[in-house]
């Protein structure tokens, strides 16, 4: 006898209760998480301030941060930490979750989130057509940047402590990920 995999989707998400963890969906499968610690949150909220005052001051577009679902599928429902959406693709946020691909996605990774940020996600987000993907790491005070290619994502420049991250499709959008790791 054969067991068949149970395939998660987007109404089994809204379905599921509210117990203060993070879910999501990558694939039909179920990811969960504890709420993430006060260092992480530190650099969620340097990195967000900063992309939303450039989006501001240019008026390139939102910034929003987790918990927020970004229905990428049916069966693919993340929460990265901080998303954008250019100003011209705005309908895509929606009442209660953003329906399809923001135009730049940041995960800060922690020691029990890297495999899925740096694996799951990373495939996820460059089949979903994620224009660029930032990886925050929070222990090597480092930001991976990668731009999508070809249905592919390609590192376009690790910043490492005393540089600048900037996104290279919008240039306005600027971190200086310095103050992060105070």
């Amino acid at each position: 006898m054969s067991r068949q995999k149970l395939v998660l989707t987007y109404d089994d998400y809204l379905r599921m209760p509210d117990d203060r963890t993070r879910k999501e969906i990558i694939g039909g499968e179920l990811f969960v998480a504890a709420a993430p610690s006060p260092a992480h949150q530190r650099v969620v909220v340097h990195v967000a301030a900063a992309l939303l005052a450039a989006a501001r001051t240019h008026g390139l577009g939102e910034v929003l941060v987790a918990p927020l679902d970004v229905v990428l599928s049916r069966t693919d429902v993340v929460q990265p930490d901080v998303v954008f959406v250019a100003a011209p693709r705005r309908a895509i946020v929606g009442e209660a979750a953003i329906h399809g691909a923001p135009d730049l996605i940041v995960e800060v990774v922690s020691p029990s989130t890297r495999k899925v940020d740096r694996r799951r996600k990373f495939d996820l987000y460059a089949r979903a057509g994620v224009a660029e993907y930032w990886i925050v790491d929070l222990d090597g005070h480092l930001v991976d940047i990668y731009g999508l290619a070809g249905g592919a994502y390609r590192l376009e420049r690790r910043v490492v402590e005393g540089e600048l991250a900037r996104s290279s499709r919008f240039p306005q959008l600027v971190v200086d990920p310095a103050g992060a790791w105070t």
